[in-house]
């Protein structure tokens, strides 16, 4: 049974941040930056997923994390004027899927194309290959920001480019490169047997923190 969302309150008017964690779908990985953001004046809302069975999701799979965000903001947040999302490897994408970009996986199955009322997205190292098809972008219109570490053999950089190149002239897309960091980097608890090859991973996740705080502020 997948476990209840991590709901941290602010006073009325406080930014609201949706978190949507990777293929593990535990926010509690995430933990100490969710409680910063908390701690700096936001709403946080971030759902569990159950892990995805294979690192290529199905449509259904991907269907199921959206819905799963959807019940979330339903019965948590039932009337948000507007939010944040901040996402991390697979679910980055469900924000993109929730912000009207609609993807398509491997054998050509789409899911998302859904707009709720985010007004930025955080990217963290995001898997973009879902949303190559033309038009895919057509209807993401906020601002994003896309970080991916240089040593990222997952997600490369590429994958950032991608979607500035297709928003350009749409949507701003501020790209950053994290020198040092994988995909794994982007996690206070990265999952069993994951290598982090970063100098100073401590140092990176604090200014990380600080900067998705300033991010989620405006």
């Amino acid at each position: 049974m997948t476990k209840e969302p991590i709901y941290l309150t602010a006073p009325a008017g406080a930014p609201v941040v949706v978190f949507a964690a990777g293929r593990g779908g535990n926010p509690e990985r995430h933990l100490p930056l969710l409680e910063t953001l908390h701690r700096e004046g936001c709403t946080v809302l971030a759902p569990h997923f159950q892990m995805l069975p294979s690192p290529v999701p199905t449509a259904q799979d991907m269907d199921g994390r959206l819905n799963r965000i959807c019940d979330a903001i339903d019965r948590h947040l039932p009337t948000p004027q507007s939010l944040v999302g901040i996402g991390h490897s697979i679910g980055a994408t469900t924000l993109l899927a929730l912000s009207g970009a609609r993807g398509y996986t491997k054998d050509g199955a789409a899911f998302g194309g859904r707009s709720l009322p985010f007004s930025r997205l955080a990217l963290l190292a995001p898997p973009t290959g879902f949303f190559r098809a033309p038009q895919a972008l057509r209807r993401v219109c906020i601002p994003l920001q896309i970080r991916i570490g240089d040593a990222d053999t997952i997600t490369p950089m590429q994958n950032a480019t991608m979607i500035k190149d297709a928003l350009a002239g749409q949507a701003p897309v501020d790209c950053r490169c994290d020198r040092g960091a994988d995909h794994f980097t982007y996690m206070d608890s990265p999952p069993p047997g994951a290598v982090d090859a970063h100098p100073d991973r401590a140092a990176f996740l604090r200014e990380l923190a600080s900067d998705l705080r300033a991010f989620a502020r405006g």
